[in-house]
């Protein structure tokens, strides 16, 4: 297999505005802690993947116009740290430490003891209940051990569950338009081999879920974003118009709550865009896996409801945000032939979700509604008072408040975002910066602060952001557009 490297000038796009030379000249970290520092984000973050050989320090310090010894310096901190392995005669290769305490990439933080606010994964516990749901699991696995216990398809007391919900949404649907999976990310990657191929190309908004562009570029797919309006709701003249000119074999969507801005598109807007996706011939994936999650009231019907044919919408789901993370339940739901069609390449990559999960699934999704009040309600105090501490500390940080889902979009006064998540790291606070949501590096005037952590922590993250953003020294008079909504308005 051919290695795999980064070029200097993808690498130096990548960084963004790392340098910071007021802060360096100042008393401040040095420039080759602040590069060390921002290339080991892009390696968390999962936005250079490990194993990447990184171009030479010569290479790189005529990029970035520093010193080589600036560049030199900041690979032995980062080789220190376990994030950079170099060897004679390959260069050197992104890694993650090993041991206790060692981060994960992608944006899932492994928890350790350092005393950090983890803002970097956007998850809950476990609802209250889910233990009771494995246990009654638990008691009804015995009807399936005299099988195999491959289920390509998934049980049919979870894919009647699920065909029943959706039909109570609005959605008339069969147990043989069900596919089960093992999280909706799985669900979406099985989508992604069965109807694209190599080059094709893959309409998203933008931003959107990270690990979505992950799986459309490890297809050999091309993502084609269309940002999303400063101010609320889909371009869906942008849409209309990328699906006529660039041909997109699939488009995925996330209108219920969307990640990371916790918008929810209207029920016109769905109309019009899955109108136009018939037109174009363009399967529409669209992940619900928020769709749980409605905290100002609940989302329209499903957008499959607006399909004109019955087959341009493919609908992915799972218990990942509406229960625990740690179920790793999702499925499909489509027309017969692509469900087929799932079951037919789906051995390739696995063989089918765990029966136990199954069963635990079926059972939440009895009585679904009495434990979500309860996750809503928890939900819309945090989003409260995380947006209410952030108009005290960091009132010139624009926030849009979202009716659904788990997190802030916020935008800053100026592009320093990955400058700030490292900052932030140093004052004992995780989080993502804008660019991890976004193809080419875009998004460096965004951050997404999930409210998913108890009040008082994220009260406390604010506080420490607060330190962490005066370190970088920006320069920006707050005006009108910069201003934190109050609680209960509509930005």
């Amino acid at each position: 297999m051919a290695s795999r490297s980064i070029s200097a000038p993808s690498l130096v796009r990548q960084l963004g505005g790392w340098r910071d030379d007021e802060r360096a000249g100042a008393g401040g970290d040095p420039l080759y802690v602040q590069l060390a520092d921002a290339i080991r984000l892009l390696v968390l973050d999962g936005r250079v993947p490990l194993d990447v050989r990184l171009p030479g320090e010569r290479e790189l310090a005529t990029a970035l116009g520093v010193s080589r010894t600036t560049v030199s310096t900041a690979f032995g901190r980062l080789r220190e740290q376990g994030h950079l392995v170099s060897r004679h005669g390959s260069g050197s290769r992104t890694s993650v430490p090993a041991g206790p305490g060692a981060r994960s990439v992608g944006g899932l933080v492994a928890d350790d003891d350092s005393g950090a606010i983890d803002l970097g994964a956007a998850a809950l516990p476990a609802a209250p209940g889910v233990h009771a749901a494995y246990a009654a699991a638990l008691a009804g696995l015995p009807a399936h051990l005299p099988g195999h216990g491959y289920q390509a398809l998934g049980v049919p007391e979870l894919r009647r569950a699920l065909a029943d919900r959706y039909t109570r949404r609005g959605l008339p649907t069969t147990p043989e338009q069900i596919l089960v999976t093992s999280g909706a990310q799985h669900a979406f990657v099985l989508v992604l081999q069965l109807l694209a191929g190599p080059g094709d190309r893959v309409l998203v908004d933008h931003p959107t879920y990270p690990h979505a562009i992950d799986a459309i570029t490890r297809a050999s797919c091309r993502p084609v974003p269309v940002g999303l309006p400063a101010e609320r709701g889909w371009d869906v003249d942008g849409v209309e118009a990328a699906l006529r000119q660039t041909g997109p074999r699939l488009a995925y969507l996330l209108p219920d709550f969307h990640n990371p801005t916790g918008r929810l598109m209207a029920s016109a807007d769905r109309e019009r865009i899955a109108g136009a996706a018939a037109r174009a011939r363009t399967t529409v994936v669209v992940d619900e896996t928020m769709v749980d999650l409605g905290l100002d009231g609940p989302p329209p019907a499903p957008f499959a409801v607006h399909d004109p044919t019955g087959s341009t919408v493919v609908t992915v789901g799972g218990t990942s945000k509406s229960f625990w993370g740690g179920m790793r339940t999702g499925w499909v739901r489509a027309d017969e032939a692509t469900i087929s069609g799932l079951a037919g390449i789906r051995p390739g990559l696995d063989l089918g979700t765990p029966i136990l999960e199954q069963l635990a699934t079926a059972e939440l999704l009895r009585d679904d509604e009495a434990g979500l009040v309860e996750r809503r309600a928890m939900l819309a105090e945090r989003r409260d008072r995380l947006t209410a501490a952030l108009g005290t500390h960091l009132p010139e940080w624009r926030v849009e408040r979202s009716p659904g889902g788990n997190s802030l979009w916020i935008e800053l006064p100026a592009p320093v975002s990955s400058a700030l998540t490292a900052s932030a790291e140093r004052h004992g606070v995780r989080v993502v910066p804008g660019p991890r949501f976004g193809v080419g590096g875009a998004f460096e005037r965004f951050l997404r602060l999930p409210y998913t952590r108890p009040a008082e922590e994220l009260e406390d993250a604010v506080a420490r952001l607060a330190a962490a953003y005066a370190d970088l020294r920006v320069g920006s008079s707050p005006g009108p557009a910069h201003r934190v909504a109050p609680v209960g308005a509509v930005v």
